[in-house]
């Protein structure tokens, strides 16, 4: 196969995410300005040829820290959100002038982990991006770091990207950083580069020992969060490069198929619903399950009966998300119970028949429906 060939997924793609970190924004919290408009002229010349380009944006608290005359984020949330409120403005009017240049129109859409994790507001995010689409616009978007607390962030933008690239039915996720891309192994201060992974068809334990990401002042995600990013948007059907957002002409080129930065296939696509279970909720408790209880969830897809679980941790209610793990403590499986952990804890070990005698009434034989429980 050949590199162009290897590059088919990016060239060919429709519908981009394009993740911008901070670290290619801002020097120090000094804004880049240069790169802006280098990202505003490259993705309004993907629109004109017939694609469609969202942007999720870090920034905004380095902005505001600046602004501020902080050298560095605070660490208390009050002090981050305010920084964010702050640099938001900046960041969306630097945008929307950079865009207006090209002709292009762009909208602002502030999101939190909390708000997707309920599904009525997770369509409605859907709608709204997909119609900003249609309407030619570039969706810029955020987390909305002004109300986001510790519990309820996404930790970094990297996976918000991923959530975004499922939520528009993505082809191709971009993730611009300040590295050329995932090194084969981890770079030695002083030494030349290791070579870098050029296509990268699954992750692997090796592909996860040589994820050692960079880190800055006003960053969050490393390499993990990056190859988090790209488990969660391969398995919506989308293939990922990341790469160097200092590169000239870096988007044009890959939508070119040239060879930037590292390129991840595309996994097995689950259903949207799935992916919205496996990715966005956050677990509020777990089951552990025993062996036959694994492979009948796992390998044949059943779903999860009381008779199979072992213990169950947190406090949790009908309908909401629980995480399933083996006796190793690995996750399998996310899905949304039919019964409270109280509940659970009664029933757990115990035949299907049994569920109405000792709770007294029954919502199902299944503690998790298969329809219910996407596995990871």
């Amino acid at each position: 196969m050949s590199a162009r060939e290897s590059r088919e997924p990016a060239r060919r793609a429709r519908r981009i995410v394009v993740k911008v970190g901070s670290a290619v924004l801002t020097r120090d919290g000094t804004l880049r300005r240069g790169v802006f408009g280098a990202i505003a002229r490259q993705a309004s010349e993907l629109i004109q040829q017939g694609r469609q380009v969202v942007i999720v944006s870090s920034g905004a608290i380095a902005l505001g820290s600046r602004a501020l005359g902080w050298r560095g984020p605070r660490r208390s949330i009050p002090e981050l959100q305010a920084a964010a409120a702050i640099g938001q403005i900046t960041l969306s009017e630097i945008y929307q002038r950079r865009f207006a240049r090209h002709g292009k129109y762009v909208g602002q859409v502030l999101v939190t982990r909390s708000g997707l994790e309920n599904r009525v507001r997770y369509l409605n995010a859907r709608h709204t991006l997909a119609t900003l689409l249609r309407l030619g616009a570039v969706p810029v978007v955020n987390e909305n770091d002004t109300v986001a607390t510790e519990e309820i962030r996404f930790g970094d933008n990297d996976n918000l990207a991923a959530t975004i690239a499922s939520l528009v039915d993505a082809d191709l996720l971009v993730i611009l950083t300040d590295v050329d891309g995932l090194y084969v192994e981890p770079p030695t201060p002083g030494r030349p580069k290791p070579a870098l992974h050029t296509v990268v068809e699954s992750i692997t334990p090796e592909i996860e020992r040589a994820a050692q990401g960079s880190s800055t002042a006003f960053g969050r995600g490393g390499m993990i969060s990056k190859l988090q990013a790209v488990r969660s948007a391969a398995r919506s059907g989308a293939a990922t490069v990341i790469c160097n957002g200092r590169t000239q002409d870096v988007l044009l080129r890959i939508a070119n198929g040239e060879p930037v930065g590292t390129l991840f296939l595309a996994g097995a696509r689950l259903t949207s619903r799935k992916h919205w279970l496996a990715f966005t909720t956050q677990p509020r408790g777990k089951l552990e399950l025993d062996a036959g209880a694994v492979a009948a969830v796992r390998e044949k897809g059943r779903s999860l009966l009381p008779a199979g679980i072992v213990s169950v941790t947190g406090d949790f209610s009908i309908g909401e998300t629980v995480s399933c793990v083996d006796a190793d403590g690995r996750e399998i499986a996310r899905g949304l119970v039919a019964y409270s952990a109280d509940e659970t804890q009664r029933i757990m070990g115990a035949a299907t028949k049994r569920i109405a005698q000792v709770l007294g009434y029954s919502n199902g034989a299944e503690v998790i429906h298969r329809d219910d429980l996407a596995i990871l």
